[in-house]
């Protein structure tokens, strides 16, 4: 059996001194956005539509380099390569008539899939082979580029709608937009071209919009708020209970996986309203891509709500030309498998994430299956088993092995013991019943009581409050609508001391 922490170092995704221009940076908010926003409005206003896509281009290059500059060659040849396939495609008279539409469509999926496999998956190979056949092949030095897995998946979706005759895309500034677009670019959503570019070319979309401009900076100080205020203070539990805690009692578990449940919901959902502002402020109008996943009452009804375009693509691009839920229930079962172990190996190398696959297709199968049983369970008792099954599931997706998932889980068992604060003496009764009295989180940090209030308001956002775009769409150009949006922005700005890269960044 191949040792799983092997491969950890084979990750080579963030590392501190890595240099990113962040939504919540502060040369994102008061440098890049502003100067980005108002040169391409300043353009419109002056009739020059087209240079403004072209600025907007710019900024998502500049944007993207900004990170490393090496690595925009890559991205600007992926973009070539799939626009000239794109346009093979839709031109089926044209120097590849003598070639078949399939087997152009077929390069340009090897392709994409090919760029992301050697970046993101070359390492794990290698070092897969090292410890099965005790070789000592040299890793490489690859560093993973940023939005690989998000432009890679987008340009597939592309090819596949030209070559179905859904789209088609004959300016090369329009499609390299479409791509790179900054805020979507690094952590999605992934957005079909369809539903795009049509929003930049139309007239009624060039012009300042201060409805839109209203809405949008709303959205965005939300997002700003949950990653900075919740998302970034509940990282420091699940870091020190995942990584570096050796055993934790039944309150240190809990309070682990519950830190990363929040830290996920908020810092995923935080980025998705600061990319949907954004664009909204730019009068575009992204795909909802997270709707308030812990409100869902079953394992079907969270994936409607959670990474909503990733399950699509997958639908539409892996379940559905598989045989989707036509070809019987044996084969409906294996396609919800295979969907879910894409999704799996499309977040990484460990084997946590195929864990999580195979728990994620399991549950959904056994949903089916109860529901074709024609059993119904209380709307309370759904919502409580469907959080607590998605809680044990992060918890299986955050760990960097499945020992250290197993970690976790033994202690919310209860398998290490149950110790409550030395300050609750009062409660000495129930050591008959086995409970212990100490410092009670002393293995994540116990000095952090604080964050216990942070788990509970995030819980209360998650569970009870409307999220970005249902406040967004209830917005009035009002007073109390203006010091709520300056609060929120205001607090968020405050806790930007230190700037922390989003979990979506490594996948």
């Amino acid at each position: 059996m191949i040792d799983q922490s092997i491969f950890q170092k084979f990750d080579f995704f963030f590392t501190s001194d890595i240099i990113l221009m962040l939504f919540n940076s502060f040369e994102y908010i008061f440098l890049f956005l502003p100067v980005t926003l108002a040169i391409y409005f300043v353009l419109n206003h002056r009739g020059l539509s087209a240079v403004g896509r072209a600025w907007l281009l710019l900024c998502g290059l500049f944007y993207y380099s900004y990170w490393n500059i090496f690595y925009l060659p890559l991205l600007v040849a992926s973009i070539l390569v799939n626009f000239g396939i794109g346009h093979a495609l839709s031109d089926a008279e044209g120097v590849l008539k003598k070639v078949p539409r399939m087997a152009v469509l077929w390069c340009g999926i090897l392709f994409n899939v090919g760029l992301l496999g050697y970046f993101k998956y070359t390492n794990f190979f290698i070092g897969a082979i090292n410890s099965a056949f005790e070789t000592h092949i040299g890793l490489l030095k690859i560093a993973l580029p940023l939005g690989i897995s998000y432009f890679t998946f987008i340009q597939i979706s592309f090819l596949t709608a030209v070559y179905r005759g859904v789209t088609r895309e004959s300016n090369l500034l329009n499609y390299s937009l479409y791509v790179s677009f900054f805020p979507q670019l690094l952590s999605g959503p992934i957005v079909y071209h369809g539903e795009m570019m049509p929003q930049f070319t139309d007239p009624n979309r060039i012009r300042v919009n201060y409805d839109n401009i209203m809405k949008g900076v709303l959205m965005f100080s939300i997002g700003l708020f949950k990653k900075t205020v919740i998302a970034d203070n509940l990282a420091a539990w699940a870091v020190q209970g995942f990584d570096h805690a050796h055993t934790l009692n039944f309150f240190e578990a809990w309070f682990t996986s519950l830190s990363y449940t929040f830290q996920l919901y908020n810092d995923f959902s935080g980025y998705i309203d600061m990319a949907n502002g954004v664009a909204l402020i730019l009068n575009i109008n992204l795909p909802i891509n997270f709707n308030s996943p812990y409100k869902a009452t079953s394992i079907q009804d969270y994936w409607r709500r959670f990474h909503i375009t990733l399950i699509r693509f997958l639908r539409d691009h892996v379940y559905i030309p598989l045989g989707g839920s036509k070809k019987g229930d044996l084969r409906l079962y294996l396609n919800i498998t295979v969907i879910f172990i894409v999704a799996g190996i499309w977040h990484g190398t460990l084997f946590s994430y195929i864990a999580w696959a195979l728990m994620s297709s399991g549950a959904m199968i056994t949903h089916r299956i109860w529901n074709k049983s024609g059993r119904r369970m209380n709307r309370y008792l759904a919502w409580f088993v469907t959080f607590n099954f998605i809680n044990v599931a992060n918890l299986v997706f955050r760990a960097n092995s499945i020992g250290d998932a197993w970690k976790v889980l033994r202690g919310m068992l209860g398998m290490n013991g149950v110790m409550l604060s030395e300050k609750l003496g009062g409660l000495v009764f129930l050591k008959a019943g086995g409970i212990t009295f100490g410092k009670w989180l002393n293995n994540i940090g116990g000095d952090k009581y604080y964050l216990i209030y942070f788990i509970i308001g995030a819980a209360l956002i998650a569970f009870l409050c409307k999220n970005a775009r249902e406040l967004s769409e209830e917005m009035k150009p009002n007073i109390r609508w203006a010091l709520f949006t300056g609060l929120v922005l205001g607090v968020g700005l405050i806790h930007m001391t230190q700037v922390r890269v989003f979990l979506y960044f490594n996948y």
